[in-house]
């Protein structure tokens, strides 16, 4: 029985949880565990952890420990082979990186899902608000038509590999202190696939897999929105040995409008009105996705006020609601003039006055407030 205390050797405070205890374990057991450690002692040093894990882990030993000491363990402890704990599942996952498990493994002909695959698909702005179907075409790999996945060129067969019996991989096996342990690794004869091929097939050349063009229809629903992705089920790599197919994901991107931007399921559209219709009002025709809509402007609209069209923006993806278009009216400063808009101008100026009034808020400050920066 190690003389430490068990808590000083996991390096752990006394009212540690049950979760702290094993991600001690885990951590020192990668670092001296005596099948991979290049530390001096480090056999007498994994014993040690062993056995401090052995009681901490244990709810009973844990609290006679805490309770009594040592003293108190009385048979419960001792060596660390006095311990009832199960340790395969810790050292599978611990050694599993270092190409070690405790025997206790899956057959590599187990059915295995196919991997997933992705595209991206661009969709134009009136596209990805109202939705669409689209028309793409991808690359995958499918069973291979002329040998059906068995690799081999049609009338021969495979056979079975002599070297690892048709398992694909080859075992070691180790007798350490705690018990057997099996070192795993990829046939080399087979590659892993526990047959060997006399005739490959012509077509797949014994990878009982060919790449093949695939073209679907896929419906984008109204909503969408750049990094939006639909999922088609099964569309994507075979699974093996029955396994199911893999996915096929579809990454949206969407062009810029000319006119509108997006913010979240709302519409923002700048739109340039002249002096006179600012100054006294005007009803106009403003473009939205749904065709031209009319809009009041009152008389003295000041640049930058915002107007709300209710229910012209993006459809919300999950529901029918959709969110408004918001217009920001700028007053638009003719660059040229007529004479006769000169004088008019001219006659304007004279009945307003020179005097000017400094403003707390300007203008970039309304675009800030009004489009969220």
């Amino acid at each position: 029985m190690s003389n430490r205390d068990y808590y000083e050797v996991l390096g752990l405070e006394r009212n540690a949880s049950d979760d702290e205890i094993k991600a001690a374990f885990r951590k020192l057991a990668r670092v001296y565990h005596p099948d991979v450690s290049k530390e001096e002692h480090a056999e007498e040093k994994f014993k040690e952890i062993n056995e401090a894990y052995g009681v901490l882990s244990d709810k009973d030993k844990r609290g006679r420990y805490d309770r009594f000491g040592k003293e108190g363990l009385g048979n419960m402890g001792g060596s660390p082979h006095d311990y009832s704990t199960d340790f395969g599942d810790l050292f599978e996952e611990i050694l599993g990186g270092f190409g070690f498990s405790s025997g206790r493994r899956q057959s590599r002909n187990s059915p295995r899902r196919g991997r997933d695959l992705q595209m991206q698909v661009t969709l134009t702005f009136e596209e990805a608000v109202f939705g669409v179907e689209k028309d793409i075409e991808f690359q995958r790999e499918e069973t291979c038509s002329r040998c059906t996945g068995s690799g081999a060129e049609p009338g021969t067969t495979p056979t079975k590999c002599t070297t690892c019996n048709g398992q694909g991989e080859v075992r070691q096996v180790r007798q350490t202190f705690l018990g057997q342990m099996v070192q795993t690794a990829t046939c080399p004869t087979c590659s892993g696939r526990g047959q060997m091929i006399s005739s490959p097939c012509k077509t797949c050349r014994g990878a009982g897999l060919e790449r093949k063009n695939i073209k679907k229809k896929v419906q984008i629903p109204a909503g969408v929105d750049v990094g939006t992705q639909i999922r088609l089920t099964n569309e994507g790599g075979p699974g093996a040995f029955g396994g199911p197919n893999g996915s096929l994901f579809v990454v949206l991107d969407v062009k810029p409008h000319q006119f509108f931007k997006r913010r979240e399921n709302d519409i923002l559209l700048n739109l340039d009105i002249n002096v006179a219709q600012a100054v006294l009002g005007a009803d106009i025709l403003v473009p939205t996705m749904d065709g031209d809509e009319k809009l009041k402007i009152p008389a003295g609209t000041q640049p930058g006020k915002i107007f709300h069209l209710k229910g012209k923006g993006v459809p919300h993806v999950r529901s029918k609601h959709r969110g408004d278009q918001m217009v920001m009216v700028n007053v638009a400063i003719p660059s040229k003039l007529t004479k006769e808009q000169h004088e008019l101008f001219e006659k304007l100026a004279e009945s307003l006055g020179t005097s000017v009034k400094p403003q707390e808020k300007g203008f970039l400050d309304w675009l800030n407030d009004a489009f969220g920066g």
